[in-house]
């Protein structure tokens, strides 16, 4: 089985989460997407680099969401999507980086 990477699976997340939310009109559906890539990229962050950099990584996810919501009053709703996706890719592949090889 292939492996996926906790990065790949909260950017896929974040950016599905609110394409879900947008084009189903439905919030909650696009909550769910979020949840449930949350649990897996927390998953795959603690078999990368343990549980602390899981919890971590996990809480930056989380307000990534959550800051993506002002910032898209200033920026517009996929721009800052497609912005805090980004800065938890980055995170993200910072400390994992490391456990990759």
């Amino acid at each position: 089985m292939a492996k996926v990477s906790g990065t790949a699976v909260a950017v896929g997340g974040l950016v599905g989460g609110y394409g879900v939310a947008r084009w189903t009109e439905r919030r909650p559906l696009g909550g769910v997407v979020l949840a449930a890539a949350g649990a897996g990229a927390a998953r795959e962050w603690r078999k990368a680099a343990g549980t602390r950099a899981a919890v971590g990584l996990t809480g930056a996810y989380v307000a990534a969401f959550a800051g993506s919501h002002p910032l898209a009053k200033k920026v517009g709703a996929w721009p800052s999507v497609f912005g805090v996706a980004g800065a938890v890719a980055l995170a993200s592949w910072a400390v994992t980086r490391d456990s990759a090889a």
